[in-house]
């Protein structure tokens, strides 16, 4: 009688990937300067349009290797659910905590990482606090207010119905002019 050898799915390769994955994103936001409090208080400012360079730079080849890598079957994609309901709430908790501590979360783990300590002490505490301030406020939200306006898990190709590639390359190329654009016009 002959094995059937069923291969089983790792469970740690996705995560050493995700830290590899972040730890080369941390780098490249600490060499562009993103996680430098000045470098993000311009950005806000709309004097220095650095932080917007590299995430949309983080944009086009974000898209571009996953939709690479799911054609290839190296990985499925399970798009969480939206609705405005969630996107006010998470856009709010974002909002408030960069607006008091000049950092998001990639930059706060980048700034943390230079030694700078504001991003230590008031970022580390602040996703902290946040953290638990919206759990303590979930069970009251989740069945009022986050699933208002649910627009479910559909991707902008699904929702278009067209192949992911046909929104993928010209939405890439436009961000790519338009980087240029900024490139070129000093900002």
């Amino acid at each position: 009688m002959e094995r059937q050898t069923i291969k089983k799915k790792s469970k740690v390769a996705p995560l050493i990937w995700g830290l590899l994955f972040g730890f080369i994103f941390g780098f490249l936001l600490q060499k562009g300067g993103a996680t430098k409090y000045n470098v993000i208080l311009g950005q806000l400012l709309l004097k220095d349009f650095t932080v917007l360079k590299i995430m949309l730079s983080a944009v086009v080849t974000g898209m571009v290797g996953i939709y690479f890598m799911k054609a290839m079957g190296w990985i499925e994609l399970h798009p969480k659910t939206g609705s405005v309901g969630k996107s006010i709430v998470g856009g709010l908790i974002f909002g408030i905590g960069f607006a008091v501590l000049g950092y998001c979360p990639g930059t706060i783990a980048g700034a943390v990482g230079n030694g700078f300590l504001d991003a230590l002490i008031g970022g580390i505490v602040g996703i902290w606090l946040g953290s638990w301030l919206f759990a303590l406020a979930y069970p009251k939200l989740k069945g009022k207010f986050l699933k208002k306006g649910n627009f479910g898990s559909l991707t902008l190709p699904e929702l278009l119905k067209v192949n992911p590639w046909v929104v993928i390359i010209p939405l890439g190329i436009i961000i790519i002019l338009f980087l240029r654009w900024i490139e070129s016009a000093g900002l």
